[in-house]
């Protein structure tokens, strides 16, 4: 479906409704309140589309790799940053590279996991999560959805629940938003920081 949905756009059709055509603005007033410095870390987008999170990120000294499961969408990335530092990969959150595994200091999922069917939503999560280093960051923005309502997707948006569900063994919880009028979750986790000697 969303290699169907880039590609159309690559010829004329709609824009992929999820695209903002910019940094999303849930991230960037993130970044600015906590005026968020790279320095260097290494910081990973979840789908990240045509690239723009991306590139707002490596903006800020982030060393950013994003990944999309639509090859197009990749090569519009590249095709519209042709000097960028972000590494671009075509990739199936269900299925990551092992050697991402914990190695991230900040993970970026923005309306991915909501994107896919609900029976998807907890392998997704947990695949996600794992992706986050020791003392590192994970932001999860999704649309918001009542425990208990009957949702006809695509996409499914995140109950409270399900948001909370990122937290898992030592990536905790640190807060949980609901922005935008109610519409909007902006939850922020992290990975305990490891021990050392321990």
């Amino acid at each position: 479906m969303f290699e169907q949905i880039y590609a159309g756009a690559e010829t004329g059709g709609a824009r992929p409704p999820w695209d903002y055509g910019a940094a999303r603005p849930q991230l960037v007033e993130w970044a600015e309140a906590r005026k968020l410095a790279g320095a260097g870390l290494r910081a990973l987008v979840v789908g990240c589309g045509y690239g723009d999170d991306a590139e707002f990120l490596a903006q800020l000294g982030f060393r950013t790799t994003g990944f999309d499961f639509a090859p197009t969408a990749i090569a519009a990335a590249l095709r519209n940053n042709p000097t960028t530092e972000v590494d671009y990969h075509v990739a199936d959150v269900m299925d990551l590279p092992r050697e991402w595994q914990g190695r991230f200091d900040l993970v970026v999922e923005s309306l991915t996991v909501q994107s896919m069917p609900p029976e998807q939503h907890a392998a997704a999560t947990q695949s996600i999560g794992a992706l986050v280093t020791s003392g590192g960051t994970l932001l999860v923005l999704a649309t918001t959805r009542d425990e208990g309502s009957e949702w006809t997707g695509p996409p499914w948006p995140l109950t409270r629940s399900e948001i909370e569900a990122f937290a898992s063994g030592d990536l905790l919880m640190r807060r949980v938003e609901r922005i935008e009028g109610g519409a909007w979750w902006r939850a922020e986790l992290s990975r305990a920081a490891a021990v050392p000697g321990a």
